[in-house]
């Protein structure tokens, strides 16, 4: 069978979940503008800060753990998935217990460790979203292993859209109400128990309608299973969780450096607010970057284990240049257009210049992904989790250091610098295990000049479309009729200079799920050329 064909028969029961697993992402990162529209950064401080404790368990158990509860019933006899499932079901429940009690019952010690104890209530309602992880993590990693993916997909979907709901919903009773922020970020975090709770119902709803059943096995050693389980659901999700464990170093680190060197409470929130303006931005960025290119890293380990890596090589090269040409794209595009989208999305330019180089996060965060999953295709788990926790390390490290120095644009260069550090360390790490090149030395020159060129066409159009052609406007409709235009003029060169150049050729992307489009597209425009 020749790759086209292996590609698609090998992608076909994961194609579902990709598009959900993408829906899920957009609306995670779109959700967000709205909610901060309501808020403020006052506001949108207070939910961030509480977020990511949330978000670490909820990424894990239902991503991570699903995924391992999948691989060991699919590797086991039929005879002892029961056994297994209890045993999973039994652990992630124990679990969940413990994080619950932690975050409810300690819900004042970590706000107090945050510098505001106001922000306890926010824990404590949080924490129920926690309890209904175990149903949502087993019952998916339950319909994966059958291949049954349909409900897992419209789980996702559900729980994020009934999250998003009741977060923007209810945000808008509680402000339109004269409530404080503090109340609209409690009920916020309350949408996460409503998700969660959607998933669950929706995923109990499926396993009732097929009639699974199974048997009962008393003889199942439960430690190796849990050890299994630990071992898969850690090495797949920890790439994915490092994005909130940054976030959740911010959670203890800015607000309190800020405040502690001498700016006030209320500024102090504020900055971090518009710090945090650039989550929603760099998850918009990594949408393309990493749907695209993570869509095929499944394909490497096969390939290297059916055809003795020569067709393998072939697709870890793939992702790698997808990932790296539409992240340079984002974070480049940006860069150059950053002041009109932080109005339009936001209503001020307030911190541009922090989270242009925020921006760049898109990049290595790309490249984390790509690089560690195929490594766990390969079987390579310890080391890039190592690097992982290392580079988690150094953001602390450096936002100890640069915050009180540059204030959030400090912040946002730590976290630039430790998954820097984490990149150069995959890149090594590969490169032993595999000693392939990812790509040609044009490659990287021909995204140079497509990004410079974007660079000045962008800056020339927008700063005229500002001053002179949208200059009637209001503020914000200006900065929004700038920002568009310029990011739709700004594709354009960079698209025309990437098809001109073919460093990624049509079958290339034809393979690609979803990517016919993109390869039409690029026939075309190197038609126009002609």
């Amino acid at each position: 069978m020749n790759n086209e064909g292996t590609m698609k028969t090998f992608m076909k029961g994961t194609v579902l979940l990709t598009l959900a697993g993408f829906i899920v992402k957009l609306l995670s990162a779109v959700y967000r503008v709205p909610f901060q529209n309501m808020v403020g950064d006052q506001g949108f401080y207070i939910y961030q800060q509480v977020y990511p404790f949330i978000g670490i368990f909820a990424a894990w158990t239902s991503y991570g753990f699903a995924v391992a509860v999948s691989k060991v019933l699919a590797d086991a006899p039929e005879a002892d998935q029961g056994g297994i499932l209890r045993v999973a079901f039994s652990f992630i429940t124990a679990v969940s217990l413990l994080i619950f009690g932690s975050l409810y019952f300690g819900a004042v010690r970590l706000a107090g460790w945050m510098g505001d104890p106001l922000l306890a209530p926010l824990l404590e309602a949080g924490a129920f979203a926690v309890l209904l992880m175990p149903v949502l993590a087993v019952l998916k990693g339950l319909f994966q292993s059958r291949n049954d993916m349909a409900p897992v997909a419209y789980a996702q979907v559900a729980e994020q859209a009934a999250r998003v709901a009741v977060i923007l919903i209810g945000t808008w009773i509680v402000v339109s109400n004269g409530f404080s922020l503090y109340a609209a970020g409690q009920t916020a975090m309350f949408g996460a128990a409503a998700g969660a709770l959607a998933g669950a119902f929706l995923l109990l709803v499926f396993f009732r309608k097929r009639q699974l059943r199974f048997p009962r096995v008393s003889a199942l050693k439960k430690w190796p299973v849990i050890k299994a389980l630990m071992a898969i659901s850690l090495g797949v999700s920890m790439s994915s969780l490092i994005l909130l464990f940054f976030q959740l170093a911010d959670s203890f680190t800015i607000f309190r450096l800020l405040t502690e060197n001498g700016m006030g409470r209320m500024a102090a929130m504020e900055q971090k607010g518009v710090y945090d303006r650039g989550q929603p931005l760099v998850q918009f960025g990594l949408l393309i970057a990493s749907s695209l290119a993570l869509a095929i890293v499944p394909l490497v380990a096969h390939m290297a284990k059916k055809q003795g890596g020569s067709s393998a090589e072939v697709y870890a090269q793939l992702a790698f240049r997808i990932s790296f040409l539409f992240a340079v794209a984002a974070s480049a595009g940006l860069s150059f257009v950053m002041p009109y989208v932080n109005e339009m999305l936001f209503e001020t330019r307030d911190g541009s210049a922090a989270l242009i180089i925020f921006s760049w996060q898109i990049v290595w965060m790309s490249l984390i992904l790509v690089i560690a999953a195929m490594l766990h295709g390969l079987g390579k788990v310890k080391v890039p989790a190592l690097l992982l926790a290392g580079g988690l390390a150094l953001k602390v490290i450096f936002n100890v250091l640069l915050v009180p120095l540059w204030g959030v644009a400090g912040a946002a260069l730590a976290g630039n610098i430790g998954l820097a550090v984490i990149v150069s360390g995959l890149f090594w790490y590969f490169k032993r295990v595999w000693p392939i090149r990812f790509a040609p030395p044009r490659y990287y020159g021909w995204i140079f000049l497509a990004s410079a060129a974007m660079g000045v066409v962008v800056t020339g159009w927008a700063l005229f479309a500002d001053m002179v052609l949208f200059d009637a406007f209001s503020s914000r409709m200006q900065a929004l009729s700038t920002a568009l235009t310029a990011v739709a003029l700004g594709a354009a060169v960079f698209m025309a200079l990437i098809a001109k150049s073919r460093i990624i050729t049509e079958k290339q992307w034809y393979i690609m799920p979803f990517g016919r489009k993109i390869a039409g597209l690029q026939l075309w425009i190197r038609k126009q050329k002609r």
